[in-house]
């Protein structure tokens, strides 16, 4: 990983951890504050179930929370990779500052609600794979629309990433796979990044 990858990653990583330190000091003092029972051993109780419970929510939330942080700096990403491999091509133009947050958080929302909402099923065989078939549908769009808006607007982007629809999705089943992997889905909203850049500069010539 590359100087610039490595600088982003950790700038993710450190807002997210920070997210969830803040989160679960600001949990602790809320429950000290409003329970108070008359045994010491129901208060650890409730600290400790509430721990394991934030840890928890922590695996399953922190792809989707280290992706929109990441997504703050994936134009930043898509220029390296654009710099490097396509030298001969136009660069892209990055999103306007607030149109790139706005995307970062309704993917996060987005992915956030869909992963809350299959995740009761996981402990149905039939969870796991509608989690990994719904992560790689979100990743496939959001990341190559992304991608295709540094160089075209954004209906244009959206009409050839339904036009390869079928290409596109089963790109992402790679990185949807990723994301359930501890540590390795760290790196998955750099890595979707990188791979659908390249995905799309060879989709957008397949299809001139």
């Amino acid at each position: 990983m590359s100087p610039e990858f490595r600088s982003v990653l950790l700038k993710a990583l450190g807002l997210t951890i920070a997210l969830f330190i803040g989160l679960l000091i600001a949990v602790e003092i809320l429950l000290i504050g409003l329970t108070q029972f008359s045994w010491p051993w129901a208060d650890w109780v409730l600290g400790i179930g509430t721990g394991l419970a934030l840890f928890v929510a922590f695996f399953f939330l922190i792809f989707p929370v280290t992706a929109a942080f990441a997504g703050l700096f994936l134009d930043y990403v898509a220029e390296l990779v654009e710099r490097e491999h396509y030298p001969a091509d136009p660069v892209g133009r990055p999103l306007p500052a607030v149109q790139a947050i706005m995307t970062a958080l309704q993917f996060f929302l987005l992915v956030l609600g869909v992963n809350l909402a299959v995740l009761p099923f996981v402990l149905f065989g039939v969870g796991v794979v509608a989690l990994v078939i719904a992560n790689a549908y979100l990743l496939s769009r959001e990341f190559f629309e992304m991608a295709a808006m540094r160089h075209m607007p954004r209906d244009d982007a959206r009409e050839l990433r339904k036009a390869n629809g079928p290409a596109i999705f089963v790109a992402g089943l790679l990185p949807a796979l990723l994301s359930f992997v501890p540590f390795a889905n760290l790196v998955v909203p750099l890595f979707s990044t990188a791979y659908f850049v390249h995905l799309f500069k060879q989709v957008r010539a397949s299809s001139a």
